[in-house]
């Protein structure tokens, strides 16, 4: 009898912020079941549920079983194949991003490291990559609940890191900050509203973002607004002064000025680029 199955799904929205989901999905494979040798263009944790298998990745074979985890980087040659006796069952989520490469440097994931073993807190990683599957659709409030389960994930390695506690704590301020931000930025809030909500002073603030994503807390707000206002200027019909408002600005003009330094082109300009009409 065959009990091998698979569930997966493929996300064809544009990304919308600094990270977001590009597959997910859950697995128990055929005995012997390999994928690659081959490169993927984008970061690939998997969690392994039960039985055992392989990860061959720069000319070293890991071997795997349930509880431990995987990490693909992108543009590496890779085989991953399945246990002959007792093929693995695993989840697994594909993710890209500008804050993928940063978060994962806080983990205990690393090229040369590309394997956690007994992963302390697995089952709630094997839930959370389950809760991203079922949220899976390619609607604006699918790609945001996605982006939110994958953040809770990625938090999840971090928490379990045993990194200096230098970086671990800054990237923890900031995943908190993002966390804020993402469900904050239609308000007109400021960076001390993102400091007093973590618990840090504005300069202990500036740091850790510096430290983490080697940008400050402004720049990564407004590029959060001015990503969201790209969404609604393609996808909505609103004027641009309420796609301002729903973005957190309270000035048309400044936003417009803020929009055509960050993209070249005026809102009214980019809209009627990207949709070919006003």
């Amino acid at each position: 009898m065959n009990d091998q199955y698979k569930n997966s799904y493929k996300a064809t929205a544009k990304e919308l912020v600094s990270l977001s989901v590009y597959n997910v999905g859950y697995q128990l494979c055929d005995a012997g079941y390999q994928w690659g040798p081959g490169i993927r263009d984008h970061y690939l944790i998997h969690y392994v549920i039960s039985g055992k298998g392989t990860y061959e990745v720069n000319n070293e074979t890991h071997f795997l079983s349930a509880e431990d985890a995987f990490l693909v980087y992108p543009n590496t040659e890779i085989i991953y194949r399945a246990d002959a006796k007792t093929p693995w069952e695993y989840a697994w989520v594909g993710f890209t991003g500008s804050d993928a490469t940063t978060i994962l440097q806080a983990t205990d994931f690393s090229r040369k490291h590309p394997c956690i073993h007994a992963v302390p807190n697995g089952e709630e990683v094997k839930r959370q990559l389950l809760h991203i599957y079922d949220a899976r659709g390619n609607g604006f409030e699918h790609a945001v609940e996605m982006t939110g389960r994958l953040y809770t994930t990625l938090a999840l390695f971090l928490k379990s890191s045993t990194q200096k506690e230098t970086q671990l704590t800054a990237a923890t301020y900031v995943q908190k900050s993002i966390e804020y931000i993402s469900a904050n930025y239609s308000y007109p809030i400021t960076v001390e509203d993102i400091a007093a909500y973590v618990g840090l002073s504005r300069s202990h603030l500036f740091r850790s973002f510096e430290l983490v994503l080697q940008q400050s807390p402004k720049e990564y707000l407004t590029d959060f607004r001015m990503k969201q206002a790209c969404y609604l200027l393609e996808h909505s019909n609103l004027s641009i002064t309420a796609i301002a408002n729903s973005v957190g600005f309270d000035n048309g003009l400044y936003f417009s000025k803020t929009f055509h330094k960050k993209k070249g082109a005026s809102p009214k300009a980019y809209r009627i680029k990207i949709r070919g009409t006003e």
